[in-house]
C-alpha cells in the first residue's frame, strides 16, 4: 500500500533494580506508534496501569520496530480493540484486507475516526491476529474470498505510447466505451 503513519514496535523494560529486588520482572509489549519516541511513552502509560512501575522509576532495556514477513501477501486481520466514547468504553472486533499489520491498523484507525468519531489516543489495542478464510466472521471481508472473483475496468481511457504524442487539446472527444 505504501508508506505507513503507524509502525508496530517491540518495547521492552522493567523497573530499576533495587536492593530488596536485584533482578526485576521484565515486561514486553507490541504497540502502534508514529515513531519511536511515542511507543516508549505508550509503553510507559500501559505498565503504569497494568503493573506498578512507571517511566521514573523503570527503564527500557530495548525498542525494535517489527516488519511484515510476507508483505506481498494479502492477508485477513482481525483486530480486538477497545475504545473510549463520549458514553463510555467499549470492547470491539474487526476484520481487515491488507498485505501487513500496520496497514490493516492504519484502516482501523482511520474507520474508527470516520464511523464511530474516536481519536487515536482513545483507541487501545488489545490483540491482533491473522485470521484464516475460514474463520472470518465479517461480510466485508469474506466477499473477497471467492476464487474467481473478477474487477471489470468499467472506464478505459487510451493513452499516447510516448510522451512527445500528448497533446492537451484533442480533435475529438474520447470514446471511453471501449
Amino acid at each position: 500500500m505504501g508508506v505507513f503513519r503507524f509502525h508496530q514496535y517491540q518495547v521492552v523494560g522493567r523497573s530499576l533494580p533495587t536492593p530488596s529486588d536485584e533482578h526485576p520482572k521484565i515486561y514486553r509489549m507490541k504497540l502502534w506508534a508514529t515513531n519511536e519516541v511515542r511507543a516508549k511513552s505508550k509503553f510507559w502509560y500501559f505498565l503504569r496501569k497494568l503493573k506498578k512501575v512507571k517511566k521514573s522509576n523503570g527503564q527500557v532495556l530495548a525498542i525494535n520496530e517489527i516488519f511484515e514477513r510476507y508483505p506481498t501477501k494479502i492477508k485477513n486481520y482481525g483486530i480486538w480493540l477497545r475504545y473510549q466514547s463520549r458514553t463510555g468504553y467499549h470492547n470491539m472486533y474487526k476484520e481487515y484486507r491488507d498485505t501487513t499489520l500496520n496497514g490493516a491498523v492504519e484502516q482501523m484507525y482511520t474507520e474508527m475516526a470516520s464511523r464511530h468519531r474516536v481519536r487515536f489516543p482513545c483507541i487501545q489495542i488489545i490483540k491482533t491476529a491473522t485470521v484464516p478464510a475460514k474463520l472470518c466472521k465479517r461480510d466485508n471481508t469474506k466477499q473477497f474470498h471467492d476464487s474467481k472473483i473478477k474487477f471489470p475496468l468499467v472506464s478505459k481511457k487510451v493513452r499516447p505510447p510516448s510522451r512527445k504524442l500528448k497533446t492537451t487539446y484533442k480533435a475529438s472527444r474520447p470514446n471511453l466505451f471501449t
